[in-house]
């Protein structure tokens, strides 16, 4: 490796907006982050699924089924 090239690599702090922080290291002495593990609604299990239910049938009454490819029993 050559000599005077690589940055600092120190310990850092990381700081949400959430008010958590934690330590880790990194060529940058102070991070601050929006979001995090502890308030991602990801990770707290509060994320909203969007119900995508219905869309099909939506789509056959606004539009009918004009694809030919009637799902109807004989």
């Amino acid at each position: 490796m050559k000599a005077k090239i690589h940055p600092k690599y120190v310990e850092a702090t990381i700081k949400c907006a959430c008010g958590n922080s934690f330590k880790t290291r990194s060529t940058v002495k102070d991070i601050a982050v929006e979001i995090c593990s502890s308030c991602h609604p990801f990770f707290t299990g509060k994320q909203k699924l969007i119900d995508t239910a219905g869309r099909v049938e939506r789509f056959r009454r606004k539009y009918g089924d004009k694809s030919g490819n009637k799902d109807k029993k004989e």
